[in-house]
């Protein structure tokens, strides 16, 4: 029979023929024809067979029209842009991913769509101006990705859980209950004996309590084990072997063969075995599901980035606030290139704000005082007022920082282990499992069956998949609570590979909140303190929160204009008067020379004015830390200041340790660049702000907080200053780590060794195999959770 050139379905009742090719219906000629004509055929050579049967009901999407459902739906809007994420269940291969990755070539007004696979979401930007959201969704629907849209879903997020897993252990539990007490005359033999009424059984029960057996099974084949045939056929037809093939042939192998006995009358079948390994298999992926996702509340949701948010209260006071706290109403002060962390109302005339880490879009977006600011938003030049509409959603802001806009083509070595030896050990066990059938239909055919069956299901790479997920899932949540708080579990296997550390010096090795200036050069007047104090206020630097605490207080008053320029100073203009602050050259000095020590300099409306010299502070337990560091790793300093430090660093340091003064941005990032070239894995230690184009180089970045709201996407991890001194201590537990999955690989490897052996010489029947399976799972999930928390014991 013809098979559909699209979908793969079987072309029963009409042929539609298209381009030299066959499809089931005109919905997947369709689909074949809107792929072709916009050059999106390399969809079939990915994956063959790899679409889906649109199905498209007339005014089914109508309600998309109306803007109040429509926004509910929204994860940003804005004018020339909206974003909405979807779920679509027919997500299932590279080629889902390969055409809703290039939806903008389908339609120009989608600048951007990115698939989270393991989800079966897709997130899409667009022009509202050009294109509407139900547009949007019909052309999903068109091309055979109809999403599922639940308005309860998003209006209550937190209740909309997926039951299904439940029903079907349910089913299945209660299907295996029942089978194994009809199974008991079998299990006594009563058919052999005429004792007991086993005669008058044999006469009239015998074959009702089989077939009531055989009824039991039905709903447990047929759903509750659904997803393993549903997965095993997706992967046999992408030419793939994957860890549910094994299991599928299994479980129809038993229902097959006790199907077959009970309709000849060979024997009661194997039914107790069947519904035994379904609900067994159930049990371990529930328990699998259950654990995750335990890990995973707490990463989204228990305070995951150790940040703080500038609150204005009544009296006009500052006070700096866990992010948490930030309730509806509150006024929120935003600096210069800090995170809008909620939704609200813009309060301030002006605002320009970048969008770029919800949007991907980099044009900044001008509001005024009135227009509603959404949270993910950067704020450029002077700072900003706003009142919050909504409490902060910590998960929210961890889906901006593991946006895929900003993730590099690193890829995860221990889970592409974990994928190949998933692959090789299902290849190994399929021609195990038919050898050992084969000898067994020579020597004892009446065993075949049993050893058949029996090495499918206990040889499952299940445990070894879990291995890795566990492990690092599990490390993420125990990082977390000891304030070291990183992007995702790929960094803790980079970590582990660390053979260089790059320090910043200002912000990352000293701090701020014990930093003491000293002021040289003319006097300020009233109007150039007040600017001075205002324009310091817009800034995120340090240097400038540090000098900003350490000035007499002042009436705020909203800046004209305000310049950052990284690396260098920053300007403010009020009026008629411009103040500019920062290094020597940047504000012109040409008048004094630049002292050897860290200092600020000002200017007045072009005119020097004198400097603040700092003495930095240390953070405590830095000459410790470089101590230890320096047995295993190669340390460096990179520091935008000048040398005034050096000898006082050169006796914190241990000796030879290279240090770099005077080093703008974009030399940090050449310097990082040119180790990684020598094959040095690199990890570099900053402030999240300069060092941003250092910190995204580098294998590893780490950003130093002191409760500051700077957010930055190119950091792979946060570490709460107050934990600086344990830096060292979290790179050797990565190690650890690394070393928990490898014990994991090897326990799941001598059970499995084990279980062959039972299971090819015939000692091990089905039913035992299918409880001893998902046990294996279980020891591996509990090995693995057990050996973090013992190492997460040992970081408190």
């Amino acid at each position: 029979m013809e098979k559909c050139y699209h979908c793969g379905d079987d072309c029963t009742s009409t042929i539609v023929d298209f381009d030299e090719k066959k499809f089931c219906c005109n919905g997947c000629k369709t689909v074949y024809e809107i792929f072709s004509t916009n050059n999106l055929s390399y969809y079939y050579d990915i994956e063959t067979s790899a679409g889906a049967t649109p199905n498209i009901v007339e005014g089914k999407y109508d309600f998309l029209d109306t803007t109040d459902i429509s926004e509910k739906l929204l994860e940003f809007k804005d004018t020339n842009i909206q974003i909405i994420n979807l779920y679509i269940p027919h997500i299932h291969c590279s080629s889902c991913i390969w055409v809703l990755e290039n939806l903008n070539k389908l339609n120009q007004h989608i600048s951007n769509s990115q698939v989270d696979f393991p989800k079966k979401t897709v997130r899409i930007s667009y022009n509202p101006e050009s294109i509407s959201l139900k547009e949007v969704v019909l052309l999903l629907t068109h091309i055979g990705y109809e999403p599922t849209i639940s308005l309860e879903d998003y209006n209550n997020p937190k209740k909309s859980t997926n039951n299904t897993l439940l029903y079907k252990l349910g089913i299945a539990g209660f299907a295996f209950g029942n089978v194994m007490f009809l199974s008991f005359p079998e299990y006594f033999d009563l058919a052999s004996s005429a004792k007991n009424g086993g005669e008058f059984w044999l006469n009239k029960y015998q074959d009702i309590f089989r077939w009531i057996m055989f009824a039991f099974s039905l709903p447990v084949v047929f759903y509750a084990a659904q997803n393993y045939f549903i997965s095993a056929y997706k992967g046999l037809r992408s030419k793939l072997l994957n860890i549910d093939v094994p299991i599928a042939l299994g479980i129809l192998v038993l229902f097959l063969r006790s199907t077959t006995e009970i309709i000849l009358q060979w024997g009661p079948g194997f039914f107790d075995s069947l519904t035994g390994l379904v609900f067994f298999l159930l049990l371990g992926k529930f328990f699998q599901q259950k654990t995750y996702s335990f890990l995973s509340f707490e990463r989204d949701y228990k305070s995951y980035f150790p940040i703080a948010v500038t609150r204005i209260l009544p009296n006009k006071k500052e006070e700096t606030a866990p992010i948490h706290d930030i309730k509806k109403g509150d006024k929120i002060l935003i600096r210069n290139e800090e995170l809008i962390p909620v939704d609200g109302v813009l309060i301030s005339p002006i605002s320009r704000i970048d969008y770029s880490f919800v949007t991907g879009e980099s044009e900044p977006v001008t509001k005024v005082s009135g227009d509603k600011i959404f949270a993910g938003g950067k704020q450029l030049h002077s700072a900003i007022e706003m009142e919050a509409l909504k409490t902060v959603s910590q998960s929210y802001l961890t889906q901006l920082w593991s946006n895929s806009i900003f993730k590099t083509n690193k890829t995860s070595r221990f889970q592409s282990i974990t994928d190949s030896i998933g692959k090789r050990f299902t290849i190994g066990v399929l021609s195990i499992a038919f050898l050992a059938t084969l000898f067994w239909l020579f020597y004892n055919p009446s065993m075949a069956l049993n050893v058949f069956t029996a090495v499918l299901i206990i040889a499952c790479p299940c445990a070894i998949a879990l291995a890795s997920p566990f492990t690092l899932g599990n490390m993420l949540r125990i990082y977390g609570k000891n304030k070291f708080y990183l992007k995702d579990t790929y960094t803790i296997e980079q970590l582990a590979k660390i053979d260089t550390v790059i320090f910043d010096k200002t912000g990352t090795i000293t701090t701020a909140k014990k930093s003491t200036a000293s002021y040289e050069g003319y006097s300020l007047t009233k109007e150039e303190e007040a600017l001075l104090k205002n324009t310091l206020r817009s800034s995120n630097h340090p240097l400038s929160r540090s000098l900003y605490s350490m000035l007499s207080e002042q009436n705020i008053v909203t800046l004209d204009a305000y310049e950052e320029h990284l690396g260098k100073g920053i300007i403010g203009t009020k009026e008629n008067a411009t103040i500019k602050i920062g290094s020597a050259s940047f504000v012109k000095n040409t008048s004094t020379k630049d002292a050897k020590n860290t200092s600020v300099h000002i200017s007045s409306n072009d005119a020097y004015k004198g400097r603040f010299i700092f003495k930095n502070e240390y953070r405590e337990g830095v000459s410790n830390l470089f101590s230890k560091m320096s047995k295993t790793l190669k340390l460096a300093i990179l520091s935008g200041d000048n040398s005034g430090e050096k000898s006082r660093l050169e006796k914190l340091l241990p000796k030879l340790t290279p240090l770099y003064f005077n080093q703008k941005p974009e030399d940090k990032l050449e310097f990082i660049k040119s180790l990684q070239d020598q094959g040095k894995t690199v990890m570099m230690v900053g402030d999240g702000l300069n060092d941003a184009g250092a910190l995204a180089q580098s294998n590893v970045g780490i950003a130093i907080s002191e409760n500051v709201n700077v957010f930055s996407p190119a950091c792979d991890g946060i570490l709460d200053a107050t934990k600086f001194q344990e830096l060292y201590t979290y790179i050797l537990v990565s190690k650890k780590a690394m070393n928990i999955i490898k014990w994991s690989f090897l326990l799941s490897l001598l059970y499995n060794i084990v279980g062959l052996y039972f299971a090819i010489t015939g000692q091990l029947e089905p039913v035992i195999a299918a409880i001893l399976m998902p046990l294996s799972s279980i020891s591996v999930v509990a090995f693995t959770t057990i050996a973090t928390n013992f190492l997460g014991k040992k970081l408190r």
